[in-house]
């Protein structure tokens, strides 16, 4: 008897010994670069730094977004062809993948980390999403139309950001509404819905604390203002007059406001195709300050203690990164860090930043103190930065 049971140990080791002699890995020191025109990403170790492995097959990434699991294993990986695919980070592997949509350009993950919303296109609408399996628990589609008798057209779904209180809120860009969307029951989700918010919503965001939702205007000057805490009030128009009698320049790159920047009772927002930063009071809602900066800002973000907000830009001036110094508002470095910065994204303490450089094919790391470069990564046109750290937070 005790001769079997030695065997058997020894075989179970011998099973096992693969995966013991593995390096074991942190999941919280994880992230994920896309790359977007290989349909690829590198997982990576955020504090060596370093690639730990390549993932190929992930469709069209040419607008991808990343969220997280909640113990932060698995990403879930949004792409523009509708794919929507679930990357175990352990174990450097596909878990699932399924193509939702025709035309997709985001998602979210639910208060409770079991549901997964993803934002369409084509067809317009939001559909959930079993965050284990991927089975499709609902589909909710963007039915609008000229007036009460006619609601026969689909919109394009924007600004997709998770909520306290097991909800998803989202703007409809052709219809000019805001969804409030109650997923407690994610097989039959409940729909709020708030009209004539204002024209072509493009992109919103929420305010960490999970109280406002505030989506970017195309069509019209200002932003479209939505408190969660009492939704019964509507939603209301802010910022209006802003730059009403500025010169209009083209926009060269749609600014993306979930990347945005609160620090104290100020809320730092990039203009639409202005070469400014506007600063908001959150108290009032009104516009304390415009700070002139070096393009077009595409991506407003503050570093986690909030001291600092870094700035990048749209085409032609997509080369150059700004910093500013939230104290008095003031821009304090420009740096020039290669072609075509296209996204941020901060170590979870903040002590560096990195940036992804789609025409160097690299990712760049700079240290936030002294803004020296610090090291580099080699990547495939990299577009986007995500690190495991954004599991726990709301509103991305």
């Amino acid at each position: 008897m005790t001769l079997r049971i030695g065997k058997v140990l020894l075989a179970a080791l011998w099973l096992t010994g693969a995966s013991a002699s593995a390096e074991p890995r942190g999941s919280g020191d994880l992230g994920v670069i896309i790359e977007r025109e290989t349909g690829s990403v590198q997982i990576v170790n955020t504090s060596r730094p370093a690639m730990l492995s390549r993932i190929e097959g992930l469709g069209d990434l040419s607008h991808a977004s990343v969220v997280f699991s909640r113990d932060q294993r698995y990403a879930y990986v949004f792409g523009r062809d509708g794919g929507l695919t679930k990357i175990d980070l352990l174990q450097d592997v596909i878990d699932k993948r399924i193509v939702q949509a025709g035309n997709s350009i985001g998602g979210a993950i639910s208060q409770d980390g079991n549901v997964i919303a993803v934002s369409n296109y084509a067809p317009g609408g939001v559909k959930l999403f079993a965050a284990d399996s991927l089975e499709q628990l609902a589909d909710i589609p963007a039915v609008y139309g000229e007036d009460s008798q006619s609601e026969d057209k689909l919109s394009k779904v924007v600004g997709l950001v998770d909520a306290p209180g097991q909800r998803f809120v989202c703007s409809l860009f052709d219809a000019g509404r805001i969804w409030l969307i109650d997923a407690h029951n994610p097989r039959h989700p409940q729909l709020q819905v708030f009209k004539d918010v204002g024209k072509q919503p493009y992109d919103a965001l929420l305010t960490p604390d999970g109280h406002f939702y505030a989506a970017g205007l195309f069509g019209e000057k200002g932003l479209a203002l939505l408190d969660l805490w009492q939704p019964e009030i509507g939603a209301r128009h802010i910022l209006q007059s802003y730059g009403k009698d500025d010169e209009q320049l083209p926009v060269y790159k749609m600014p993306h406001l979930e990347g945005w920047a609160q620090a104290g009772d100020w809320l730092l927002v990039p203009a639409m195709g202005q070469h400014e930063v506007l600063v908001i009071d959150k108290r009032n809602w009104e516009l304390y300050k415009r700070i002139p900066v070096a393009g077009q800002p595409v991506f407003v973000m503050a570093r986690p203690d909030g001291r600092q907000v870094w700035v990048n830009f749209a085409f032609p001036d997509n080369q150059t990164v700004q910093v500013i110094d939230v104290k008095d508002f003031s821009v304090i470095k420009t740096l020039s860090p290669g072609k075509a910065v296209m996204h941020m994204e901060f170590t979870p303490r903040g002590e560096r930043v990195w940036l992804a450089l789609r025409d160097e094919d690299k990712v760049a790391i700079y240290d936030t103190e002294s803004f020296a470069e610090a090291a580099a990564l080699n990547a495939r046109k990299p577009s986007g930065v995500f690190f495991s750290s954004r599991a726990h937070k709301i509103g991305l």
